[in-house]
């Protein structure tokens, strides 16, 4: 009898090491604009969908995730319901001022290497607007080290502004010169956010020309509605893309899988963008 319960326990074992060994490997990702908390909004208002909206990443467990439009209570609000993650970010108007794209990423998994905010500006290093921006732009990143893997990466998110075309093609410039001068090791960069541009707009073309577009070279093919943009309008179709994760294309990451997440409650959406969510796998080259 002893002999067979070990034999069935190193069955079990042998069964699930393959599939733990994948969990540990793989990492997941999600980019959310989350709508800023405004009265106008009624009845979908951020207190009314707050919890909604928390409960959905608690279901999906993104390791890390970022936001934009994040005002200063929605920040406080996301963080003590998801106590697992630790975020950094500055808003655009300075520490705890006006909107933000912050990141979270889970406390027990990584160990933070670097971080900082810049603003999307011709002087990004100090509070501006940049070109014919409307607003005050910013993209803030990480250099994270996984525990699991002891890989090391980094995350760019952002969120280019609604009316200036100049801003933001010049943004997308910017943000890439940022990441060749800090990337001197080549680490895997995975760059997401609001680009307010769709596909075929110039500058996504000639942004998909040094990096991934994770839709596209999803292994498995992708799923949920092609849009992001939801106006938080139930009864209509999903059709406007302009939320993206970008990854480098120095293929240290393979991406598994990739979704743009339509879920709803009582004819509800918990943001008026509907989030996009990868699963992505360390290349075994990929830089520690």
């Amino acid at each position: 009898m002893y002999k067979f319960k070990c034999s069935c326990i190193l069955f079990t074992l042998c069964f699930l090491m393959p599939s733990l060994i994948a969990q540990a490997q793989s990492l997941k990702v999600m980019t959310y604009n989350i709508r800023l908390d405004v009265a106008s909004d009624g009845e979908n208002a951020w207190p009314l969908r707050k919890d909604f909206f928390t409960s959905q990443i608690q279901f999906y467990e993104p390791d890390v995730f970022g936001v934009q439009e994040a005002k200063p209570n929605q920040v406080i609000d996301i963080a003590e319901a998801l106590n697992q993650y630790n975020k950094v970010g500055i808003a655009r108007e300075g520490e705890g001022k006006g909107e933000s794209s912050n990141i979270f990423y889970k406390k027990n998994r990584f160990i933070l290497k670097q971080t900082n905010t810049f603003w999307l500006s011709n002087t990004p290093d100090t509070i501006s607007k940049g070109w014919d921006a409307a607003f005050n732009r910013v993209c803030t990143y990480v250099l994270l080290k996984d525990k699991q893997t002891h890989k090391t990466f980094w995350v760019f998110n952002t969120h280019l502004d609604h009316i200036g075309e100049v801003a933001r093609t010049k943004s997308i410039e910017l943000i890439l010169s940022k990441i060749a001068a800090l990337n001197s090791k080549n680490y895997p960069v995975i760059v997401m956010g609001d680009f307010n541009s769709e596909p075929d707009t110039e500058r996504i073309i000639a942004l998909k020309k040094v990096m991934n577009d994770t839709r596209t070279v999803s292994i498995e093919k992708p799923f949920g509605p092609f849009g992001t943009f939801n106006d938080f309008k139930h009864n209509q179709p999903v059709t406007k893309l302009i939320d993206y994760i970008f990854i480098s294309k120095n293929n240290q990451f393979k991406v598994q899988k990739h979704a743009v997440l339509s879920d709803s409650k009582d004819l509800k959406y918990p943001s008026d963008h509907l989030p996009v969510f990868v699963i992505l796998n360390f290349n075994k080259k990929s830089t520690t």
